[in-house]
This record gives structure tokens, sequence and C-alpha cells, in this order.
């Protein structure tokens, strides 16, 4: 192992219970006087979000509403953001909602000075260098699910609809100025969105702690943050109101997100491309692959995950650690299949060729090619472990 890495831990968190009404307080802390409240379309026509507009009004900041933003966000969802951004002379953005709509609201506000075309800055080598920083906007980031963890995060998923790929635009400054991790605005959630942004929680982890590169600080959130989901998401699944369990959820959200820094996986990489072709949702398709990759990657993991497990209070061994995966994994409804998920084997030869090819790809412990994605791919359509 190679000891040597780059690590960074700057976001500002205001985490508990009613924290919401702090808004106004951290728009202003971010710099902002009129922001531009990035949602989705649901969440937009419920309480949290009614509250949230309500809060700025209080505090004397005039915020627009955008909600644009698709499950599997798109270019065109940014590029009318920027729009909404320009009409109403916005000096920040507040992203409220899920992965979706956090990460859309970070890439407008990444987006709104710069000039060259968003694609320029996908995650590849250096190519963060070539944004102007001066144009980056201020970013409030207000999660109403305890999955993604984009509310820490230094990058924003985007689907372009002309490759039907799901594209990663990073920049270190796309981190959030201010957090406000508030798990009142998770309860009620709905079982099966409990589960999937759960699970994506869980796979956060996973592979952030799976990954080879020498990171002891994200390894030590990791796995903390996958106690706390074997601790919390089956009770979050079975009681909506459960505000203990959602907190520790929202907590093990922000660790899976801070830990990956370090890497992700094989998970990921099979994951987007049926996301993208699919619109599956993006935790529950991670759930499905989860003991796939597992069982692929064992002969570089098993040592790690048998310490894991010793560490969540189970036999201190590989298998061990994978049954607690497949338990959990049917205790809260998902399903074992991609066909549970509506997948079929049509686009199996595109999926094999573009999985390899997904930025996360190569944080994964054994290399991945097209033909072992095909096998992956195979296995999860018929359910053979």
């Amino acid at each position: 192992m190679n000891l040597i890495g780059n690590w960074s831990y700057p976001t500002s968190v205001r985490f508990g219970a009613g924290r919401l009404r702090e808004l106004g307080a951290a728009a202003r802390a971010a710099g902002m006087a009129r922001p531009l409240l990035v949602t989705d379309p649901q969440l937009a026509k419920l309480p949290p979000v009614e509250r949230a507009l309500r809060v700025l009004a209080a505090d004397g900041l005039a915020a627009d509403l955008f909600c644009d933003v698709k499950p599997n966000p798109v270019a065109g969802n940014v590029a009318a953001g920027l729009a909404a951004l320009a009409a109403g002379r916005h000096d920040g953005v507040i992203a409220l909602g899920g992965g979706s709509a956090l990460d859309a609201g970070k890439v407008i506000a990444f987006m709104a000075g710069q000039s060259r075309p968003m694609w320029d800055f996908e995650d590849i080598g250096d190519w963060w260098t070539r944004a102007d920083p001066n144009g980056i906007l201020p970013v409030v980031a207000v999660p109403t699910t305890a999955g993604t963890g984009s509310e820490v995060g230094r990058a924003g998923v985007i689907t372009d609809e002309t490759t039907h790929t799901k594209k990663v635009i990073f920049h270190p400054l796309m981190m959030p100025k201010v957090t406000i991790c508030d798990p009142e605005l998770t309860v009620g959630m709905p079982p099966a969105i409990t589960a999937g942004t759960g699970m994506d929680a869980l796979a956060h982890c996973l592979e952030a702690y799976c990954g080879l590169a020498y990171h002891p600080l994200a390894d030590g959130i990791a796995v903390e943050g996958m106690r706390l989901v074997k601790e919390n998401l089956a009770r979050a699944y079975r009681n909506a109101g459960d505000l203990e369990a959602r907190a520790h959820m929202m907590s093990a959200a922000a660790m899976g997100a801070t830990a990956f820094q370090k890497a992700l996986g094989a998970i990921h990489a099979l994951s987007h491309p049926v996301g993208a072709l699919y619109d599956t949702h993006h935790g529950r398709t991670n759930a499905v692959f989860m003991p796939y990759v597992l069982i692929f990657n064992r002969p570089a993991i098993a040592d790690r995950i048998a310490r894991a497990a010793a560490y969540l209070g189970l036999t201190p061994s590989f298998d061990a650690f994978l049954d607690w995966v497949l338990a959990l994994r049917a205790e809260i409804g998902i399903p074992h299949t991609l066909a549970g998920l509506g997948v079929d084997d049509a686009k199996l030869d595109l999926m094999s060729r573009m999985a390899p090819k997904d930025p996360t790809a190569g944080g994964n412990p054994v290399p991945l090619d097209e033909a072992v994605c095909r096998r992956l791919y195979e296995s999860a359509l018929a359910g053979r472990l």
C-alpha cells in the first residue's frame, strides 16, 4: 500500500432536530441575500419546502423556487436552473431535497459563472482546474433523505441525455458552505425511499472502506457509518416516526459521502448505467448489486470485511458480513435481482461496455473490464450468488 493521500473534511454542518429554523442564518453566513431554492417537483408540494421559504422570508431573504429536477438529474435540468438563477439575479443556491436536488443545485451554482460547457468539468484527471473559481456561487445544502450524502460532497452526478451516461461534475468549491442536517425532515419518508436511501449510505461506507488507497480517516468514518446503518436502518424502515433512528441514518449518510473521497467501486460502476438507461432509484440499484460485488471482490477484501464484521458485532468473517447484508436487504424489501427493478437483459451489452468506463470503476479493489461487468450483470439478473 502506498502511504500517500489527499484528505479533506471542511464542511460546516448544523446537525439536529428543528435546525431548519436556522436556514436564513445559514444562507447569510454563506454570503447570500437572494437565494434560489432548488428542489424536486414532488417535494415542492410538501411542507418542508413551504417551511423553508417561510423561514427565509421571516429572515428577510427573497428566495425563488426552482423545481424542474428529475430523479436522475439531466443536463437540461441544469440549463433550466441556470436560466432561473439569472432571471432572478440570485447570488447563491439553497439545495433542498434528496440526492437529485442536492446534485442539481450544486452543479447549477458551480456553472453560474463558467464559460465552458458543463462536460468540460467531468471528474477526469485535473479537468476541474479549467473552472473559474470566482464564478462559483455558494451553496447551502438541506438533505431530506438519509442516503447520498451529497450535502457534504464536492461533486454532482448529472445524466448526459445524448449518450445516456451518468457523469460526475467535480470541483473542490462545489462543497456546500453550510449544511443543515435536520432529521425531522426525514420523518414520514415512505418505507421504500427509506430503504433505498439507507442502502445508498451503506454502499458508500462499504465501498470507501474496501478501497485500496491509504486513508485511515475515511476507513474509521466508513466502518462507524456501517454500524449506524446496521443498528438503525431497519428501525427507520419499520417506523417512519422514529426520530432517533432517522437522526443516526442522516449521520451515516453524511459519513458515507465523507468517506468515499477515498474510493467507490463496482457497486456504483454497475449501478450508474442501469440508472441512466432504466431510470431506477440509485440507492435501490446499489443495494441489488451489493452482494454480487462483495463476492466478486472477496479475494481482495476478505480480511478487511472480517474486521468490519467484528466491529459490527457479527462473527468476524466475510461470510457473516455477507449474510447480514442479505438479511438486511430482505428485511427492508430490496429485490434480490435486477428484474425486481424492472431491468431486463435487452441492454446488457451496452451496460457492460459502460460500467468499466464509469469514473467509480477505478476505485474497485479488483480490476473491472467489460467481460467482468457482463458476468456481474448476468449474476444480478439471474439472482446467482
